[in-house]
């Protein structure tokens, strides 16, 4: 049975995408029978703090201060030197740089993967102070992966290190998705019954590069109302460009909703979901799997060497677009109400898709491999066996 001990940077019930994948994959590991703890930064106190999701431990370890999204620990890397006695592997999510600057003061002699979610892409400042301790960081990890096929190519760091790179996508629990109870596909009657006519959404938190501004300008183009779900910095201004475009009253900010399960409705009561981001800080779009999962096509942004359009492809299970384009996003989504057979077309391929790449199970799965593959590794490189690089075999 391998042990793994995920490093995490919160866990839920804080908010944010990091945490709920380390829960997702932690769970997912722990049904296929992995013995599994978490390590995390305690958000809410200065104390640490252990308590349980279901059968995997989760220690907390008190925060003193924050400056500029770096927790300071005290009490971090004496828990990753002790944890390190209790399993075989460490499992880091990144970006992480409290846990990754604890790590290179603990120096671990077992095996370390990093799940690399993305680049620091507008924090230049802190990016360029930080590099070096991250560099020697990355001295202890074994493997590194990156969520989608596309995104390394555009990553400089990642280049430097394309002999360990090994892409696992993520995933998420799809049950719900795939077959809502009545509940939730009557919620999505009642939403289509109330707006009639047709219905795009958009959900994440209103920063910049979710693109919102291009949804609201291609809604001056399209039929229909747009549901925004989430809540951020940008609100303001998008309601200021509704307004100026005059369809204020076509645009509901729906806020934040309490829980995954809110979602679904929306999901399928909607004609589309719009997902218009426009820098790499989108790296893959989980919301998107959500989205499909449900039957609702995507319609997307080609973002260079971002998943973005990876997860869902060109009309495949959905259109892509080109950034920064409100016309294109108008006239894709009017081809979803024109064209015969479109839609249906792309929703059964979409459920498809979520369900052969996207399963929590298969996202577990994967990573076990990568585990398994380099524990083996290790267990030859100690008993003095040499070996051919895999480019130096030989076809009999």
């Amino acid at each position: 049975m391998i042990r793994v001990c995920h490093l995490g940077k919160y866990y839920p019930p804080a908010h944010g995408g990091i945490e709920t994948h380390t829960r997702t994959l932690a769970r997912a590991q722990a049904d296929l029978g992995l013995r599994v703890q978490v390590l995390c930064v305690n958000h809410r106190s200065t104390r640490t703090e252990i308590d349980h999701d279901g059968p995997i431990p989760i220690t907390r370890i008190g925060r003193l201060i924050e400056i500029d999204k770096l927790d300071i620990c005290p009490g971090l890397t004496r828990a990753i030197k002790r944890v390190e006695r209790e399993v075989d592997i460490f499992h880091l999510q990144a970006p992480n740089p409290t846990m990754l600057l604890a790590l290179l003061a603990a120096r671990p002699k077992i095996p370390t993967v990093v799940t690399y979610q993305s680049d620091v892409i507008r924090q230049r400042i802190r990016e360029f102070l930080f590099r070096p301790f991250e560099k020697s960081a990355y001295r202890y990890v074994d493997r590194i992966m990156p969520t989608s096929p596309t995104y390394p190519a555009g990553s400089r760091f990642l280049r430097g290190y394309s002999d360990r790179v090994h892409v696992v996508p993520l995933g998420i629990n799809l049950e719900e998705f795939i077959d809502p109870d009545a509940k939730l596909v009557e919620e999505a009657r009642k939403i289509r019954a109330e707006h009639p006519g047709p219905i795009w959404m958009s959900c994440g938190r209103l920063v910049y590069y979710k693109g919102l501004l291009n949804a609201i300008r291609a809604l001056s183009r399209v039929e229909g109302k747009l549901f925004l779900v989430g809540q951020g910095p940008e609100r303001r201004s998008l309601e200021r460009e509704a307004a100026r475009l005059g369809v204020s009253d076509r645009v509901i900010f729906l806020g934040g909703l309490p829980d995954v399960r809110d979602l679904i409705p929306w999901y399928l009561a909607a004609t589309a979901f719009w997902f218009p981001s426009n820098a790499r800080s989108e790296a893959f779009g989980l919301a998107q799997v959500e989205a499909m999962a449900c039957g609702c096509p995507v319609i997307n942004t080609f973002i260079p060497h971002s998943g973005v359009s990876w997860v869902s492809p060109h009309e495949q299970t959905g259109l892509t677009i080109a950034v920064d384009d409100p016309a294109a996003l108008a006239d894709a989504s009017n081809r979803l109400l024109r064209e015969p057979g479109l839609r249906q077309r792309l929703s059964a391929a979409a459920r498809k898709r979520s369900i052969e790449e996207f399963n929590h199970k298969i996202m577990a799965e994967r990573n076990i491999q990568v585990y398994e593959d380099l524990l083996l590794t290790n267990r030859i490189d100690e008993s003095g066996i040499d070996r051919l690089p895999a480019s130096a075999a030989v076809e009999p």
